[in-house]
């Protein structure tokens, strides 16, 4: 697909020509109809038992977190654990991605983007994970980081709060029709972010100007303003995002490590 015209006008808000090896853009005027059917949809059985494990596993880090089990608990529990590692070790994988995980660049069928985001995958426990919808021309979130994402006492590290950011400004701009990789982030942290405590995000596009499409966002723990964010966000070649993900398979292969032999 050519790169994206510097100002696309009123054809912004139309589906975004698919890019190579089927991969399409989110910026499509039915992105957030997927954003509701990957919400609502009844999930293959397949993915209700990936999203099992992703969040017993989950469970697993949060109970972890300044455990006080004794020694002697915690060499079990390592136990089990290395011997479901091995267990796992028998069905080796690299990406699973049908597309790319970044809730902007996802693929036409978004499965990896909802099952494997570090940031939304319900089946990657090291997602909190956060949760987006559409709501007219606002994108609007929710998440509850537990104790595993604490940085000063009882609260969210702000690290975790910029990466969810990163996510629901991404989501935004997308959703606005320029889909593109993130050019700048910046974050306004306006009081603590607590743990165990629903969060709600809502965000909005504010402007265009050529390829860049800027993003703004809030973070609020009920009616507490915990963090505002602001994104600008650079629409990009989709067959360069594709050549990409192509070097990125021959890099790690499908055994998830560096490739041998040739030094790909």
């Amino acid at each position: 697909m050519p790169e994206l015209p510097a100002d696309p006008g009123a054809g912004a808000a139309d589906d975004v020509a698919e890019a190579a090896d089927g991969v399409a853009a989110p910026g499509s005027a039915s992105w957030p109809e997927y954003l509701h059917e990957f919400a609502t949809a009844e999930p293959s059985p397949r993915r209700v038992e990936m999203h099992r494990t992703g969040d017993a596993l989950r469970r697993i880090i949060d109970r972890l977190h300044g455990s006080p089990a004794p020694d002697g608990e915690l060499a079990k529990a390592a136990d089990e654990l290395e011997r479901l590692a091995d267990r796992l070790d028998a069905f080796p994988g690299g990406s699973l991605y049908e597309g790319f995980s970044e809730s902007p660049l996802a693929g036409r069928d978004p499965h990896a983007f909802f099952d494997h985001s570090p940031m939304l995958g319900r089946a990657n426990p090291l997602a909190p994970p956060v949760e987006l919808w559409a709501d007219g021309d606002v994108m609007r979130g929710r998440v509850t980081f537990g104790s595993a994402y604490e940085g000063p006492p009882g609260c969210a590290h702000g690290g975790y709060v910029a990466a969810a950011f990163d996510e629901v400004l991404g989501s935004t701009q997308s959703l606005a029709g320029r889909p593109g990789m993130t050019g700048r982030l910046t974050i306004h942290y306006r009081s603590p972010t607590p743990l165990h405590t629903e969060l709600r995000f809502a965000a909005r596009v504010v402007d265009v100007s050529g390829r860049k499409t800027f993003t703004e966002g809030t973070l609020h723990a009920g009616d507490r303003l915990c963090a505002e964010g602001e994104g600008l966000f650079v629409a990009i070649d989709f067959l360069k995002l594709a050549d990409m993900q192509r070097r990125r398979d021959e890099a790690f292969g499908p055994e998830g490590g560096p490739a041998g032999g040739d030094g790909a």
